[in-house]
């Protein structure tokens, strides 16, 4: 298998996550999500999907694509992570309830609403205007993300989600290398990958500083505000940052802007065991045959 360097998107332009007990990956047509159940069997999941970009070009124009696809890489991300969770708990004859889905949302939007307010509340207490003040939030910003991804990677239980996340990277690094899918192969490559979402969130942080130091405010009620009705134009602009990152990653100079968003990923990745990767494998080898088949 081996994907074009130019022109059509390829089938892993959207890339994948880590799901429990498994990898979903997602092409322009479709998502497959494939998850190892109890009994050692790996059961495959696929979607076909049909993206606002394609059904409305005015969607897929640059500055404008980002937002749509952000809001349906959060919910098929949700919907992957929600079908993975229901595999995992059937062994013990459990199903999520709408209660609890409607409890993990609510829990997803406090934390994001968390990332937003604090940093900003505690830089307010600090003897900073102007510039300075947007550097030193968006540096408070990190250091507590940071911490965020250091304290639930200590966790035991998502440890093994954060392996299948290397098992993710690895297998699309090696796809994308045109090499063949066998574990031996993918245990070569790296657990970091640019299109990461972590390095999109280290982007969106630069852009976030570089956005509000234009933006002049006021009050704490205005910048926070901002902070808020801006979430979509500063993910639109980093996405493109984003694809044009991946797009030159072998330049010397984008490798070292790079470096940061990738040494992140040490945080969010771990190195996964050969049945992890051979979940990821099954994944990416379904995408690519839907995706020929269409």
């Amino acid at each position: 298998m081996r994907v074009s360097s130019g022109g059509e998107e390829t089938s892993l332009a959207f890339g994948g996550q880590a799901v429990l007990e498994g990898v979903m990956i997602r092409s322009s047509t479709h998502m497959v999500t494939c998850v190892r159940q109890p009994n050692g069997e790996i059961l495959t999941m696929t979607e076909e999907i049909d993206p606002l970009s394609k059904r409305y070009r005015v969607l897929n124009l640059p500055f404008v694509r980002g937002i749509p696809a952000l809001f349906e890489t959060l919910y098929l991300g949700m919907k992957s992570l929600f079908l993975s969770a229901n595999v995992v708990l059937e062994e013990e004859g459990e199903k999520l309830t709408y209660k609890e889905v409607a409890l993990t949302i609510v829990m997803i939007l406090g934390i994001a609403g968390f990332f937003i307010a604090v940093p900003l509340l505690l830089t307010a207490m600090l003897p900073f205007t102007g510039v300075f003040f947007n550097i030193v939030e968006g540096g408070v910003r990190m250091l507590i993300f940071l911490i965020y991804l250091k304290l639930i990677s200590l966790w035991g239980e998502y440890k093994r989600v954060l392996q299948y996340h290397g098992a993710e990277h690895k297998t699309i690094n090696a796809f994308e290398a045109g090499e063949s899918l066998n574990i031996a192969n993918v245990k070569r490559f790296s657990r970091r990958h640019p299109r990461c979402g972590t390095t999109f969130i280290f982007i969106i942080a630069l852009v976030s500083i570089i956005a509000f130091s234009i933006i002049q405010t006021q009050t704490l009620l205005e910048r926070l505000m901002y902070r808020i009705v801006f979430i979509p134009v500063i993910s639109a602009i980093s996405y493109e940052l984003l694809k044009f990152s991946d797009r030159h990653r072998n330049l010397k100079i984008m490798k070292f802007l790079l470096t940061p968003g990738l040494k992140l990923q040490n945080l969010t990745t771990k190195e996964p065991d050969d049945e992890m990767i051979e979940v990821a494998v099954k994944a990416i080898e379904e995408v690519y045959k839907l995706r020929k088949q269409s």
